[in-house]
């Protein structure tokens, strides 16, 4: 069952622009040393992070609080599997938000997506529940 839904859309060139406003502050207020090291890598950090921002934003609105009750912006991490897709893992009050949400033989799984097209980058995610032990038959 689907358990919460949320996207956003961020301006990659206003992220740049407070990236050159802000510096290291914005960065480490924001995103995790993961996401940090992934961007720096990148020809397009401000692209990059602006993905990751998007989809922080996106996680708080399926989340149904938005970034308010407590949720900090580290409490959402983005990172890569092997393959590139993005994945999504929740710390502090986001996680418990989410434990709070999944109903009871459930396990929540988080479903992120991120595409960006100068000067946009965009995210969905998509929260689920699946139940922990399916009967057999």
């Amino acid at each position: 069952m689907i358990l919460g839904i949320g996207t956003d859309l961020a301006n990659i060139d206003r992220v740049a622009q407070t990236l050159d406003r802000f510096g290291d502050r914005f960065r480490h207020r924001v995103f995790t040393e993961i996401e940090l090291v992934k961007a720096a890598r990148r020809r397009d950090e401000a692209g990059t992070l602006a993905k990751r921002w998007a989809a922080k934003e996106a996680c708080s609105k399926a989340l149904g609080t938005g970034l308010r009750m407590g949720i900090s912006w580290k409490d959402m991490a983005v990172s890569n599997l092997q393959t590139g897709q993005p994945i999504m893992q929740l710390t502090g009050w986001a996680d418990k938000r989410l434990k709070s949400m999944t109903p009871d033989g459930h396990h929540a799984i988080i479903h992120v997506t991120l595409t960006d097209d100068h000067p946009w980058a965009q995210a969905f995610v998509v929260i689920e529940a699946h139940l922990t032990n399916k009967p057999l038959g």
